[in-house]
């Protein structure tokens, strides 16, 4: 293993000592810094994306997911899944695209600590002039978006975009990523976002609150329905007669939550000729490198809610559970 510098021998991080609200399942303390093994990289941490998936796993919901994230107690010790920061080791056989020094984002397990490990396929170098706290948005949210506006969506140059819930962290995504690749984007969230989704480049913004976008009589190639609430007739009626919407997440009970809405969209795809596509993101790293170069290019900008310190790790739960932000809120460290 090669190095940069030395490592302490523990870190801060937050443990995910039981399911529960963040009183209950956070526990801020020193644990052994890990080491990067065969075919991992080492990070210092910088700074870390926070979504509602990191509030969903403490929580461990929904049910239905439990098996990925342990049945009755937390599988992983530590919770985050998006990280920034620079590669200080790494270990055998984890090739040669990245070094220590390397400045990186990406995605891990246990990103809420000062040092955590990566596979390096699942990091990229972050843009330069980018700093750590807007590299840290970018894979969780920003991964979401372009797959849900260019691989489920199918959206291309010409095309109309509609993005439902559009205020957050992968909303504020799936409007760039739209822009950037030449369609003409319709953003809808509420009063206090229109000018917000104005300045990154939405063509028409809408309130859901003043009214309902169905009421416009208009049509969309491709829509990206983030805020879950509305059924799969409303959508249809939304979109193009070959259009496509991509469901991203959902709203309904503890076991299923967006599951229900899901099954039934894809009992409904082989009798229409619209496509209803719920989103499955996970990591892959030629769409995260092709969402970088966009990065790189100006055309996406992360937008930034809230900063957070490890330690107000709890009240960051708290905000992302609100589901009122407006773009992708980080936790800084500092260890």
């Amino acid at each position: 293993m090669t190095a940069t510098q030395l490592t302490s021998p523990t870190t801060t991080a937050a443990a995910h000592a039981a399911f529960g609200d963040a009183g209950r399942a956070i526990r801020i303390g020193s644990m052994p810094t890990p080491t990067a093994g065969p075919g991992q990289a080492l990070v210092k941490v910088e700074a870390a994306g926070i979504s509602i998936g990191d509030w969903l796993v403490m929580h461990g919901l929904p049910y239905i997911a439990r098996p990925a994230h342990g049945l009755l107690s937390p599988k992983h010790p530590v919770l985050g899944q998006e990280l920034a920061g620079t590669i200080v080791a790494v270990g055998a056989d984890a090739g040669d695209g990245l070094a220590p020094g390397d400045r990186v984002l990406g995605f891990t397990q246990g990103a809420f600590a000062g040092y955590a490990v990566a596979s390096p396929e699942d990091l990229v170098l972050t843009p330069e002039g980018l700093d750590s706290v807007a590299a840290a948005a970018i894979p969780v949210s920003g991964l979401a978006a372009y797959q849900a506006v260019v691989k489920a969506g199918g959206g291309a140059a010409g095309q109309r975009l509609l993005v439902l819930g559009a205020s957050g962290a992968v909303g504020t995504f799936a409007v760039q990523v739209g822009k950037a690749i030449g369609m003409h984007v319709t953003a809808v969230a509420g009063s206090r976002s229109q000018e917000m989704l104005t300045g990154i480049g939405a063509d028409e913004v809408g309130d859901y609150r003043a009214s309902d976008i169905a009421e416009s009589g208009d049509n969309w190639d491709v829509i990206v329905d983030l805020a879950g609430n509305r059924g799969i007739g409303s959508l249809r009626r939304l979109l193009a007669p070959a259009g496509t919407a991509v469901l991203v997440g959902g709203s309904g009970g503890r076991v299923f939550m967006g599951f229900g809405r899901t099954i039934r969209a894809m009992l409904a795809n082989p009798f229409m000729k619209q496509t209803l596509v719920p989103l499955f993101s996970a990591p892959d790293a030629d769409d995260l490198a092709a969402l970088r170069a966009l990065v790189a290019a100006g055309s996406v900008v992360p937008v930034i809610d809230r900063t957070f310190p490890l330690e107000g790790l709890a009240d960051a739960m708290s905000h992302i559970g609100g589901r009122h932000t407006q773009g992708k809120s980080v936790i800084v460290l500092d260890d």
